[in-house]
């Protein structure tokens, strides 16, 4: 692999990481580039999760820091992604792919009209309303669980299913949202990471310059998300209508 490549790598991974911390689809730029420097689609999906993993821990890390995160919220969430996730996972070889990519594009355009048309329905405003517990939307727990599902099948574009999720049906601004996300992300992450090592579908270099990037990015992301928080609905929004587009165009 040549330095041109790698440094490419790092770039994709960069603004993926940033990307990926506010919205998600950044796997539509990292999985892409992987395959550019000549790694098989399943070994770059494998390599692409150490990336997954290190952005996400980096976004909770400074969402932390920032005093951000929901830290009683965590345990209870915890349990129906990470039970989600090993459903996912140990059936992969027994759903068609197809279906869940429908079932995902039909999700990001239904969050693209209300983004677009009812922002306040997809997520409050900052300190606008206390949001839900699980025990009082039961559907939130439910919905974690299917996104559970779909990130240890699939995971590309499960940043907006948890979004929708944690902001449509539990009431956590996009700032609090986010840090939540990238919490599960980081246990998704880490389940199919173990898969694919186990596999041999890891490609080493490739994944810790990725990684590197996404990493970089994400940090940045969240000190953009925690000065203009009020961009981050016009970023999802335009990183949601992108994925329609190519999975449409595709």
């Amino acid at each position: 692999m040549s330095l041109l490549g790698l440094t490419g790598l790092f770039l994709a991974g960069l603004v993926a990481g940033f990307l990926n911390t506010l919205a998600g689809g950044g796997s539509l730029l990292t999985l892409p580039a992987l395959m550019l420097l000549g790694l098989p689609a399943d070994v770059a999906n494998g390599t692409n999760r150490l990336a997954i993993v290190a952005q996400s821990a980096a976004g909770v890390a400074a969402f932390h820091r920032a005093e951000q995160l929901p830290v009683a919220a965590v345990p209870g969430m915890l349990l129906p992604a990470g039970l989600g996730t090993l459903l996912g996972a140990i059936t992969a070889s027994q759903v068609p792919a197809a279906v869940l990519e429908g079932v995902l594009l039909a999700t990001l355009t239904a969050m693209a009209v209300v983004l677009a048309f009812a922002p306040r329905a997809a997520a409050p405003e900052p300190g606008a309303e206390e949001p839900h517990t699980l025990a009082e939307r039961p559907f939130g727990w439910l919905g974690l669980f299917l996104a559970g599902c779909y990130g240890g099948f699939i995971q590309a574009g499960v940043g907006f299913v948890l979004l929708w999720v944690l902001g449509g049906m539990l009431r956590y601004d996009l700032v609090r949202g986010n840090a939540l996300k990238a919490v599960c992300t980081t246990v998704f992450g880490l389940l199919s990471l173990g898969v694919f090592v186990v596999a041999g579908q890891v490609a080493w270099l490739p994944a810790i310059v990725l990684a590197g990037g996404t990493t970089l990015g994400a940090t940045l992301s969240v000190r953009f998300a925690l000065r203009a928080p009020g961009s981050i609905r016009w970023i999802v929004l335009g990183t949601v209508v992108a994925a329609v587009v190519a999975a449409w165009l595709r």
